[in-house]
């Protein structure tokens, strides 16, 4: 059969792109941060040799990709992993999947990254899918300043960090500082028998808590996010800017929201959210999500066209 624009262009924005010199396609299965339960991954396998040609790939955001499925057999593709309670999807102009590192396990996690990922994939990826965006929406999810999720890169990026007060008082001078020796950043120095901390060089990370034998850095800190907006990699790069604030897991969602919800107001079509903070400015979005505007007009901005240049 001859594959015609109309029949790529209908099943791309369904999860299926085109393999390059053939007619075949490869499907995108969704995953919420690239977490699979055995029973899926058995699907996923089966799914690949009915349909496929046996092959699997896993992409950088996490999707399950099966590979060389015919274009005719696309709907018995659906059909066969909808049935096991999988999905291909993942692309067009609107929210993408949630990626998110290991940090729910991982000895530097700062947050429950599987946890918000899959907050966020409900509330966006799935609740928010026939919103239409200037362009494509990618959220990343890492658990420290390790990066590994380069949440940095992502439209909206969040970053666990641990936040908490240094106490002099308790600090005894230790000739052997157990928290400087932790500090991957070097931000710890002694001054007059008592440990200063440079907080232009302090991260967050957390990996000095709890090392100090006096508390002086307390056991236990409070978990808080940074947010960085407007990421991109690829042909056109950007570094995401890092909004002032620090915010509560739980606020997360709010935040993501009101950065989603702007974005549809001021964007152009086919223009990324940096470009669109570049061009409006960052003091104009961190103003509008610092109040509950954005969420009292959800409708009418869901509702409004987008902007053409």
């Amino acid at each position: 059969m001859s594959i015609t624009k109309e029949d790529i262009m209908s099943v791309k924005g369904r999860g299926f792109l085109r393999n390059r010199g053939t007619d075949s396609f490869s499907g995108r299965i969704v995953s919420v941060a690239g977490v699979f339960t055995p029973e899926a991954l058995r699907a996923i396998a089966e799914c690949a040799e009915k349909f496929g040609n046996g092959k699997v790939v896993f992409t950088s955001r996490l999707s399950a990709e099966i590979v060389g499925i015919p274009f005719e057999k696309i709907p018995e593709a659906e059909a066969y992993v909808k049935e096991r309670g999988l999905a291909f999807g993942g692309t067009g102009a609107k929210v993408r999947p949630i990626t998110a590192c290991k940090g729910t396990t991982c000895v530097f996690g700062n947050i429950d990254t599987h946890n918000l990922a899959q907050i966020l994939h409900d509330k966006f990826y799935i609740g928010m899918s026939a919103v239409k965006l200037p362009h494509k929406f990618k959220i990343g999810v890492g658990g420290c300043p390790n990066s590994c999720m380069k949440p940095s890169l992502n439209d909206v990026g969040i970053e666990g960090c641990k936040s908490f007060e240094f106490n002099a008082e308790l600090c005894h001078g230790c000739k052997k500082c157990a928290v400087a020796e932790n500090c991957p950043m070097k931000a710890l120095s002694i001054k007059d028998g008592k440990v200063m901390i440079d907080s232009d060089k302090c991260i967050g990370c957390g990996v000095c808590v709890g090392k100090c034998p006096f508390s002086a850095v307390p056991k236990e800190a409070d978990s808080l996010c940074r947010v960085f907006v407007g990421g991109t990699w690829g042909k056109s790069q950007r570094m995401g800017t890092k909004l002032k604030s620090l915010y509560k897991v739980e606020e997360i969602p709010e935040i993501v929201e009101k950065i989603m919800l702007w974005y549809k107001e001021n964007g152009y079509v086919k223009e990324r959210l940096g470009a669109t903070v570049d061009r409006v400015g960052i003091s104009a979005l961190e103003e509008a999500i610092s109040t509950d505007d954005l969420l009292a007009r959800k409708r009418e901005i869901i509702k409004k066209a987008l902007l053409e240049r």
